[in-house]
């Protein structure tokens, strides 16, 4: 076989469905969120303009530029050195991963919380080991969950139930149709990340208690954004303590990085004992989980930064509607600008960056189903009305260049 020449072969097949991604090499400007230095080429070969602001990052709060953080971050260096030398078991457990871990858990009002290197092998590895250790448990799971969460429920080898996505009356079926007895395991998430639509949490919990079931919810796109403390959509709705097991990372709003779980003291160190994707991995460093704590505190305090993302957010949702872009209706910080073309997607996308310095990530299968190609817009409270006054005229331009329909105009 000529495993070169297959390989090639199946580049040049993405390349031609408009689905090849190109990777946006950045040089964030610490202090000046959402300004970044892009270098390197884009997919034409020409060079970038140089000074872009980001308009896709998952650093919903711009945490990653907080003096709070940075300086947590730098005095753990000074403190204890750059890597955490091992293992959680093996001389990896720092006093700040015990800090962390301690702030999680009160942050889901759970007895403990435990952390792992990223929010993908936290999904993984948390639903991997509960279901597929406990005796004939069955998953089911959301048709839209997480590539992490479906990885960590195969891995699980258990059996899986997928439901429609947010339908309540399938849901109930599939529960229905499994003995009362049976042990059982709903997988879901609060804020689903590419359509930005929000699971009906409450009645989902319901449902768990009605059959039996326990809860596992992924909230990695709503921890440090909603509630009172920053503890998530549950937080927000009072829904915490029905939840069997709250999944968060620290890699979006808290502008570090990691993923944890908050559970019960029991299944916290169940998943601690016999996850090979926590027990075989080196530690991160304790540098990040200061800083990581740092974030968490400040943002059990503070509202600022979620309020004037909210403004934002709203901003950009009415400019949008003024002028005709489509994108999706939520009740989320996620605006998703509808495109419905992977060429044209894309190439929106590069010449926003190379032309008005505008950098979005074009989304295009499989991270979305084809014909739903978009611009993923996040919208964060470090972005001014100039930026934002930008980004609509950028995309207007666009929109009419690439002769792509408009939705009907706000009333102005």
């Amino acid at each position: 076989m000529d495993y070169q020449g297959f390989f090639k072969d199946a580049l040049d097949d993405l390349r031609e469905q408009g689905n090849y991604r190109i990777f946006a090499e950045l040089e964030r400007h610490c202090g000046a969120f959402p300004k970044a230095t892009s270098r390197g080429a884009n997919s034409a070969g020409e060079n970038a303009l140089d000074d872009v602001t980001i308009w896709c990052s998952n650093d919903y709060l711009g945490m990653g530029q907080n003096p709070k953080v940075l300086a947590a971050m730098h005095a753990a260096l000074d403190r204890c050195g750059a890597g955490s030398g091992g293992t959680r078991n093996i001389s990896g457990t720092t006093h700040d991963h015990v800090l962390l871990e301690a702030e999680l858990a009160d942050l889901h009002g759970k007895e403990s919380a435990l952390l792992f290197t990223s929010g993908y092998v936290s999904n993984w590895a948390a639903l991997g080991t509960i279901a597929g250790r406990i005796p004939g448990c069955v998953v089911l799971s959301d048709a839209l969950n997480h590539a992490s969460m479906i990885e960590g429920i195969r891995h699980s080898k258990a059996e899986r139930m997928v439901w429609k996505h947010n339908d309540l009356e399938d849901l109930e079926a599939k529960l229905a149709a499994l003995p009362l007895d049976c042990p059982k395991l709903i997988a879901f998430e609060s804020v689903y990340s590419m359509d930005g639509d929000i699971a009906p949490i409450a009645q989902i919990c319901d449902l768990a208690d009605k059959y039996n079931a326990m809860t596992y919810l992924d909230e990695v796109h709503a921890v440090g954004l909603y509630g009172p403390r920053g503890g998530g959509i549950a937080e927000r709705d009072g829904l915490m303590d029905r939840l069997t097991v709250i999944e968060g990372t620290l890699g979006k709003a808290y502008g570090v990085v990691g993923g944890y779980i908050a559970a019960s003291d029991e299944l916290c160190d169940f998943v601690r004992s016999f996850a090979s994707g926590f027990i075989f991995t080196t530690a991160l460093p304790p540098a990040i989980a200061a800083g990581a704590a740092a974030s968490v505190r400040h943002l059990k305090q503070s509202t600022v930064e979620r309020d004037m993302q909210k403004s934002n957010v709203a901003k950009v949702r009415a400019k949008l509607e003024q002028v005709g872009i489509p994108h999706v209706t939520n009740a989320s910080h996620i605006i998703p600008v509808m495109v419905g073309d992977p060429v044209k997607c894309k190439f929106i996308s590069d010449v926003l960056l190379k032309d008005y310095g505008v950098y979005i990530q074009p989304i295009n299968y499989p991270t979305v189903p084809k014909g739903t190609e978009r611009l993923r817009i996040t919208p964060s409270p470090v972005h001014s009305d100039r930026d934002i006054d930008h980004l609509i005229t950028a995309l207007g331009e666009l929109w009419e260049q690439c002769r792509l329909a408009r939705q009907p105009i706000a009333a102005q």
